[in-house]
């Protein structure tokens, strides 16, 4: 069987004692999804109409139709949200993961370069945010290679690291056959960790679902933007108490759609100009994480 092993020890008693660069504590990283244009649509040739992730409270699949709805919503996160989002980022000086469709990204090019002129990281999130379980391998290894190429393409450079979210079996594997620096479909953990793939070492950055503005689109869920930067504020401050012991790596995921909205990147903006002060706290991308860790603790030591 082609899927991963479970673990359920990890670290266990004995996680790693050291220091994030400069001295920090706490690693942040800031997760902007983009999908727009990448879901699931009949336009796009898919059988129904999307139904994750957006402000449709009780989206049902339409066989065969579109969900207008739907559509408009998705439509805000690329029209509207990512440049608000962009300047967010911008205005307190951080950087940030964008986990780029290739698909949406390949909709909107100016998109793409406005991400890569500010510094931040493109991750592939996938040619299509769609459902890749049962997919035949060779179909998702075309997949994979054709999103890598147009990101490549788009941004100026290649993607080291991989997210595809709706997983399949193969998917993990297929990573390491890219030659990929690292993956995010894993949410087991709190710091990187390295897994055996067919009998190669690779690197995992574990993602979350539950400091991931997703919630405000699910039930139970968050119903404010105070509901979301309270979890976050209540993450940080649980994991800056335990890294008095053992550091520790913290995700924050974001949608153009949802914490593109006003009043929720409003507070988003307060936590992150909060938590950005605080000198143990190093918000970086993901890549810098991988570098980081392979550096201190390669594969096989």
């Amino acid at each position: 069987m082609n899927a991963p092993a479970r673990d359920f020890v990890g670290y266990g008693r004995s996680r790693p004692d050291f220091e994030w660069p400069g001295g920090r504590r706490v690693a942040v990283s800031v997760v902007v999804n983009y999908e727009e244009g990448g879901e699931n649509c009949v336009l796009e040739g898919d059988t129904h109409s999307e139904v994750l992730n957006s402000d449709v409270a009780g989206a049902v699949a339409r066989a065969g139709r579109r969900d207008l709805v739907v559509e408009s919503h998705y439509e805000y996160g690329s029209r509207v949200g990512h440049w608000r989002i962009l300047e967010l980022l911008r205005e307190c000086g951080l950087p940030a993961t964008y986990f780029a469709v290739s698909g949406a990204l390949e909709k909107n090019p100016e998109a793409a370069r406005s991400i890569v002129d500010a510094g931040h990281e493109v991750v592939s999130h996938g040619a299509r945010w769609i459902d890749h379980d049962g997919m035949p391998e060779a179909k998702e290894r075309e997949h994979m290679v054709r999103s890598l190429d147009v990101l490549e393409r788009l941004c100026g450079q290649r993607p080291v690291g991989w997210y595809t979210g709706r997983v399949s079996a193969n998917t993990r594997a297929l990573a390491v056959e890219q030659g990929l620096m690292y993956d995010s479909d894993g949410y087991n953990d709190d710091l990187p960790y390295w897994t055996d793939v067919r009998g190669h070492s690779h690197l995992v950055l574990p993602y979350s679902f539950d400091c991931n503005d997703m919630r405000f689109a699910s039930a139970p869920g968050f119903d404010t933007p105070d509901d979301f930067t309270d979890h976050l504020r209540r993450t940080l401050a649980c994991l800056r108490r335990e890294a008095n012991r053992h550091p520790a790596m913290m995700s924050i995921g974001l949608h153009l759609r949802l914490a593109g909205r006003p009043g929720r990147a409003d507070a988003l903006r307060d936590f992150l100009r909060e938590a950005s002060a605080f000198p143990d706290v190093w918000f970086c991308r993901r890549r810098d994480i991988a570098d980081f860790w392979r550096s201190r603790f390669p594969a096989g030591r």
